[in-house]
């Protein structure tokens, strides 16, 4: 293993040293993990997002009900 130095942002640094203390790791443990993790999803490839089967109602007569399911009739008031 090779040491590096990075510059980071305070806020940083403290949010890590916190969490590395509540895990019971190193700092260093931790943003080796972090970064083997960003390789990691870097070099995965992407799946596509699926969009079939996002609006699924379960119903299997949809398409011939579909005018009695949007526009229920209602009665009609003579107002006019």
């Amino acid at each position: 293993m090779q040491r590096t130095t990075i510059f980071a942002d305070e806020l940083f640094l403290r949010e890590i040293k916190e969490l590395a203390k509540q895990k019971k790791r190193s700092t260093a443990e931790l943003i080796r993990e972090v970064l083997v993790q960003y390789l990691n999803a870097r070099n995965s490839p992407r799946s596509r997002l699926s969009f079939v089967g996002i609006g699924d109602s379960g119903r299997k007569n949809l398409a011939e009900k579909h005018e009695e399911l949007l526009w229920p009739k209602t009665p009609r008031s003579n107002k006019y």
